[in-house]
């Protein structure tokens, strides 16, 4: 796999460089164009940094939400234009569309150093097409603006798409210093974590992490699961869980994989059960022998985060995917925020597999160099520890 690197060897004063990058930053739902989480955009300034500073016409390119193949002004990129000219300390140029006039007009312009943001490119039918044609088409479209491509998305490597798998085929490609980084820190936790490997799993569904709790099961030494998905597996214990998030149709799934774990597998001893889905909600730290029929757990309780941290704290890995409880509510974000802690404090190498877990981190203002990688791609993440190929990484290998 060539890298960035080797581009900036070969030298790019004066040539374009077509960059996918991850640019699908949060909103605020209140306040429209207000990016509540600049994480992603932050994650490839090194790339874009690198490539201006060269003397590359640098044209970004990105998705942001899930329009359906036509412009949709929810979905606009123009904000992230902006937030991305304040991080680099230049401004960057935003085309009003992804291939069509504007774009091709503005790319011609460009001069030595200039950057570019290309519209969404979800606006276009082709990115997302299962037809490989049509992928093909909209790929040769993208392709014709640009020398080279370098794909520093590591959270669209798991998608099968234009700008991700098509362009690649057709420019000389080269891996960005993020996708670098992410393949070879998930490629140390699934095939050399040191021991002991202690996987801490949140969120809300257990059939969303179902593969990746079987492929780490047999090389971790704890897994310690909160969240939503952790009243299913209390409900295979035979304990009810009120109002709670529940997935009868894997309840045989889950007492499968405690039986299977042989105590591995570690779960809550308390929640935070409240009346409703509510900050203002009435709430109360309740035992998960004890949970009422009119409650639902929106939280791990103290003696949970107390119980998980003992796991963590003699870990020399640990992998993080998914919030402990609903964190975004304040009454429900201490069990998020104390597993964090802890993680902070091993002795060790620590991940957090990207999505709302480095949301998270960020926005219960965390310090992030206290670990060791935050991932840029949850979805990537997963798909990775579950031993699938991940086509974006399969066409810069290609």
């Amino acid at each position: 796999m060539k890298t960035l690197d080797d581009l900036l060897g070969e030298g790019v004063s004066g040539r374009r460089v077509l960059v996918r990058a991850d640019l699908n930053v949060p909103f605020d739902k209140n306040s429209p164009g207000v990016i509540t989480d600049d994480g992603r955009a932050r994650a490839v300034l090194p790339t874009l940094v690198a490539l201006r500073d060269a003397g590359a016409r640098v044209i970004v390119m990105s998705h942001l939400g899930r329009p359906k193949g036509a412009p949709d002004p929810k979905f606009t990129l123009a904000p992230v234009a902006t937030r991305l000219g304040e991080l680099l300390g230049s401004p960057v140029i935003f085309a009003a569309d992804t291939v069509g006039a504007d774009a091709s007009g503005k790319v011609a312009a460009l001069g030595d150093g200039d950057v570019l943001l290309l519209e969404n490119l979800r606006f276009n039918a082709g990115e997302t097409s299962k037809d490989d044609a049509e992928r093909a088409a909209f790929a040769g479209q993208l392709a014709k603006f640009a020398d080279f491509y370098v794909d520093d998305a590591f959270g669209a490597v798991h998608r099968k798409h234009a700008s991700v798998y098509d362009v690649p085929a057709i420019l000389p490609h080269y891996a960005g210093g993020l996708v670098l980084r992410e393949v070879e820190v998930l490629r140390r936790v699934s095939e050399s974590p040191e021991q002991p490997y202690v996987v801490v799993l949140g969120g809300s569904k257990v059939s969303d992490k179902l593969a990746v709790i079987q492929a780490l099961l047999p090389k971790v030494d704890k897994l310690l699961v909160g969240g939503g998905m952790c009243f299913t597996f209390l409900k295979a214990q035979g304990y009810e869980v009120g109002k709670s998030l529940l997935e009868s149709e894997m309840i045989s799934t889950c007492a499968s994989l405690l039986e299977q774990a042989g105590g591995r597998i570690v779960l809550p001893a308390d929640v935070v059960a409240a009346s409703e889905f509510s900050a203002s909600a009435a709430h109360d730290v309740v035992e998960v022998s004890d949970i009422p029929a009119d409650r639902l757990g929106l939280d791990i309780g103290p003696k949970s985060v107390a119980l998980f941290a003992e796991a963590i704290g003699g870990a020399k890995t640990v992998f993080w995917n998914g919030p402990m409880g609903v964190f975004e509510l304040a009454p429900f974000a201490a069990g998020t925020r104390g597993v964090a802690e802890a993680i902070t404090k091993i002795d060790g190498f620590s991940v957090v597999g990207g999505g709302d877990s480095a949301a998270a981190v960020r926005t219960l203002g965390l310090d992030e160099s206290a670990f060791g990688h935050i991932s840029t791609g949850g979805g990537a993440s997963l798909e990775y520890l579950e031993g699938k190929k991940l086509p974006g990484v399969e066409a810069l290998e290609n």
